[in-house]
Order: C-alpha cells, then structure tokens, then sequence
C-alpha cells in the first residue's frame, strides 16, 4: 500500500500540472521575496587590504548602495592577498543568495594571464552587475630628467636604450600593467625595477634612483601639482580636465594609436545570484553612481565615474572580456607570470 501511495505521488510530481503549479507558485513568491529582501546586512567583498583605493572605492560606494536597498547595511570585509585572486575566489564560491558581492579593479581582467592555474573562470564563475569608475594613468619622471616635454622624452628614449630605468609598484599592479603596455606599443626595452607598494617606488623616483613609471592619476597628481615630477602623457583617449593635469597631452594624440590604459572597478556576484535580486542591485548601483556626494569623492581620488552603458551587466561583462583580450597577449609577450 505504501509502495503504491510513494509510486502515484512520483507519478504526479512528474506530471505537466505540477510543473506548472509550481511555475505558477514561484512566480507569485518571488516578488514577495524580491520585496523582504534585503533581510540582513549585504558583504561587500574587497580583495586586497583596507585603506588603499579599492577600499577607498568599495566604503565609499557601501555608503551609498545602501539607499536604493532599503536602508539595508553593506559591510566591506577585506580578503586580501595573491593579486587579489584569494578574495575573488571566495566570492565565486560563496552563495549564490543575494548577500555577498565582489568589487574588484582591473586585476579581474588581468589575472587570467597573472596567474596561470587561477582558481576561478572570470567570465563563466560571477554574474555581472556593472561598472563603477576609472582612474586614468599618467607617464611621469624623476625631477632630474632631461626631458621636459613628451616629444623630448621619446628622443632621450631613443638615445638611452639599455638604460633607462621603469618603476613600478609589483607585479600585477596597476603601474606594472601600464609600464608593460608601454614598453610594447614604444618598442623600448626598459629595466623594469618592481616594488613592494607605490610609496617605496615613489620615493625612489623622487630621489633619482630610478627613471620613469606610469601610475594612477590617484597616486601622481599631488606630485605633479607640486612640481616634484616631470609629468609626460597620460593614459587616456581624451586629455583630463583636472587643473593639474589638463595640459598634459595623451599617449594616443602623441603616436601611440589606440593606447589607452585606466584602472577600472565593477561590481561582481556568485554566479548563480537570482535575477531579480541582481536587477535591484543593479538600479541601487545606477543610483549611487548619481549621487553629488559619491562623484564628489571619486574626482578627489582622480576618479571618473562611469555614465555609459557599462553600468548594464552585459556590457560590463563585454569591456571585461575586451580587457582581458588586450592584456593577456600583453603579459604572455613579457613572459612576467605571479604563479
């Protein structure tokens, strides 16, 4: 009899009516979830450690996100560490509910060549949620230079091959990406001097000891202003608008077609995370990045919030994979791997 109960109850699981009772059923309680949620605190995972400028990014962008979650709080938990990659993988392997984000730099479309056994797809293993900002770089050299101008740089590049000296801030970092692109679309081998952080390779540009680096606008331009570098190009397609660096010309009006080179910051999820929970982030992330305060404290950091369509999941997810087109060949060329 039991045997009987079990088997007619399997029959009528299987059967077009309950599939489409429970069809039905989900479409009534999902809007009602949609609206309880969120129920707790949202983690926003940052993968390197607290007080550099993704943190920055990350705190600043918690404030605002939460308005458009029903007030609900967005803890920043730092996992740093291995370029980033640690506290990228634990987020492709958290659960897919709603509740754990990932805000990452250019690193995401990097390491897939970084790192050659990476514990996470990019593009198959989180669900694209949309562009935050960019920082644009500039190409800068020691106080001591000859070259005061970028068509009297390339002379004196020409004129030094063997010689010149480009620091950056360690492998994988934003000045190391910049220099390594550099190098490739000016055909100059350079000594490459990697550091443990931006401030030592500063210092040591200030003082002479080495000759060249390209860094984010955020590190460079409280040095420009003050005359303490020889300012070169910078990074982008269209000349910055900051007072500080507003004469400086672009890489690409200067020859070299096409550069164009800023560390980015997106907004990722588990792969898996229910669309219409990813949709309501998606419109708070549209929000914040309208808010007068929020732009406010990105253009301090020389930031530069995105408008276009990028803030849309699928072409977030298109300028991540053209990113990592155009890097990877760019690192597998210089043979420089974090694995």
């Amino acid at each position: 009899m039991l045997a009987t109960v079990r088997w007619h109850l399997i029959l009528f699981a299987e059967t077009p009516l309950k599939k489409t009772l429970l069809a039905l059923a989900a479409a009534v309680i999902a809007p009602v979830a949609l609206a309880a949620y969120p129920e707790k605190p949202i983690t926003l995972v940052v993968p390197f450690a607290a007080g550099g400028p993704t943190d920055k990014v990350a705190r600043d962008l918690a404030e605002v996100l939460r308005k458009g979650l029903n007030n609900q709080t967005v803890v920043v938990e730092n996992v740093g560490g291995a370029g980033g990659t640690l506290g990228a993988a634990k987020v492709a392997r958290a659960n897919a509910d709603g509740y754990t984000f990932l805000l990452h730099h250019i690193g995401m479309a990097t390491s897939p060549a970084l790192y050659r056994n990476l514990a996470y797809k990019t593009l198959d293993d989180f669900e694209y949620v949309g562009l935050i900002n960019e920082v644009p770089m500039t190409l800068i050299g020691r106080p001591t230079l000859p070259p005061n101008n970028y068509p009297e740089l390339l002379k004196w590049i020409e004129a030094n091959k063997g010689k010149i000296n480009l620091a950056n801030a360690g492998l994988g970092a934003a000045s190391h990406l910049c220099g390594l692109l550099l190098q490739q679309s000016l055909k100059a081998d350079m000594t490459t001097v990697p550091y443990k952080g931006t401030a030592p390779a500063m210092t040591d540009l200030l003082g002479g000891q080495v000759d060249l680096m390209c860094d984010q606008t955020t590190n460079t331009s409280s040095q420009i202003e003050a005359g303490k570098v020889k300012a070169y190009a910078v990074s982008t397609l269209k000349p910055l608008t900051t007072p500080a660096l507003a004469k400086l010309p672009t890489l690409d009006s200067q020859g070299l077609k096409g550069f164009n080179v800023s560390i980015w910051h997106g907004l990722y999820a588990p792969k898996g995370t229910p669309k219409p929970v990813l949709d309501m982030m998606n419109a708070a992330l549209r929000s914040a990045l309208k808010d007068p305060e929020f732009i406010k404290r990105q253009e301090a950091l020389g930031a530069v919030v995105v408008s276009d369509n990028r803030v849309n999941p699928a072409e977030h997810k298109k300028f991540v994979e053209a990113e990592i087109n155009k890097w990877g060949p760019a690192i597998k060329a210089a043979g420089q791997y974090a694995d």
